[in-house]
């Protein structure tokens, strides 16, 4: 299964420290830079990535949508913010997706709908690590978090939701 990641573009620039200086300077070059880290990413994993920002120079009368070496990208029409282009997207896709926000309420909105959340600090830091074990020739499950060893609990009180369950199993292929 393929997963699809949404980038809520603008809120992983501000997330990131190195994005958000470019950003400061020109928010062009942060989102170039974005679009830049990411297209190694997709080579390495094989998703399909589509980042979303709020409408450029005011956005037009329609939504933009460019497809820049294999990312797609769309910049939301006038009087239309990224939020919302966003969670229409979710609305379609559901489960098949993987939202990078930190915005808490397009990560709620998300979440209820069944599709799996990443926040973005987290995002960046799987996609540094995936194209660095990458040029290393590494095999990045060794960074993953260790599976630790727990005693048999009893009761279903103490399994996670099988939607939790599920967006936990997406995010661990990012």
């Amino acid at each position: 299964m393929a997963i699809h990641l949404i980038i809520d573009g603008y809120n992983l620039i501000k997330q990131s420290p190195t994005l958000s200086r470019l950003d400061a300077i020109d928010m062009e070059k942060g989102r170039d830079e974005l679009i830049n880290r990411l297209i190694p990413y997709k080579k390495i994993k094989k998703h399909i990535i589509t980042v979303v920002f709020d409408g450029c120079k005011g956005g037009g009368l329609k939504q933009e949508k460019i497809r820049d070496r294999g990312i797609d990208i769309i910049f939301s029409k006038k009087g239309e913010e990224a939020d919302d282009v966003i969670k229409k997207m979710v609305g379609v896709m559901r489960e098949k997706m993987v939202v990078v926000t930190s915005d808490r309420e397009i990560a709620d909105f998300s979440e209820r709908r069944g599709a799996a959340v990443i926040l973005s600090p987290e995002f960046e830091m799987k996609m540094e690590m995936a194209v660095f074990s990458d040029k290393k020739g590494l095999n990045e499950e060794i960074y993953d978090e260790p599976e630790t060893a727990h005693a048999k609990k009893k009761g279903p009180s103490r399994r996670l939701k099988k939607s939790k369950r599920l967006s936990n199993i997406k995010i661990k292929k990012l």
